[in-house]
């Protein structure tokens, strides 16, 4: 028993951000898998709405995504820098959610909304989804503004890591592979 208590003790942050990551990967999963599945019964039309979304405004929400998550990861190494780390992260993150809102708006200029086909259902669901979390962390990374103890800072890096893979996952899938 006391084998197990330390490896608990060893993870970043606090076994319940674990729990809730898990949880949120195992949710994200749920929802690609029934994407894959879907475009698996119709290809083509999945792929000719894919050929819709901009791939370049995916391309870019990913690098500042995962710089974002540099800067997360730098603010649990940096002592008193930290707030200099963290607002560069909520920076980053808060220009994924433009660059999403403006994804947004382009498709609705268009008459694309979340009722126009399985394709858009999913995309509107998982990516407004993850933008929710991203909203989330930023949230998080605020509230760890007033309480940065290193615990905290460990916690709310690994759930902002979390949005990170989920991305890394989303764009791909979503945006590129037919």
């Amino acid at each position: 028993m006391s084998d197990q208590a330390s490896v608990l003790d060893e993870l970043p942050g606090d076994l319940m951000i674990w729990v809730l990551i898990v949880s949120e990967l195992l949710v994200f999963g749920a929802g690609l898998l029934a994407f894959l599945g879907m475009r698996a019964m119709d290809p083509v039309g999945f792929a000719a709405d894919q050929a819709a979304l901009n791939r370049v405004a995916g391309g870019v929400n990913t690098i500042v995504l995962v710089s974002s998550g540099y800067c997360a990861a730098r603010a649990v190494q940096s002592a008193r820098p930290m707030r200099a780390w963290l607002s560069g992260a909520m920076a980053l993150g808060l220009v994924f959610l433009i660059v999403k809102w403006i994804e947004y708006a382009e498709k609705a200029r268009h008459g694309i909304g979340i009722e126009t086909s399985d394709f858009f259902t999913f995309y509107y669901l998982l990516t407004g989804f993850h933008a929710l979390h991203v909203v989330a962390g930023l949230v998080i990374f605020a509230l760890l503004m007033r309480w940065d103890t290193p615990r905290n800072l460990e916690a709310g890096a690994a759930f902002w890591h979390m949005v990170d893979l989920v991305w890394v996952l989303l764009f791909p899938i979503i945006y590129l592979v037919h």
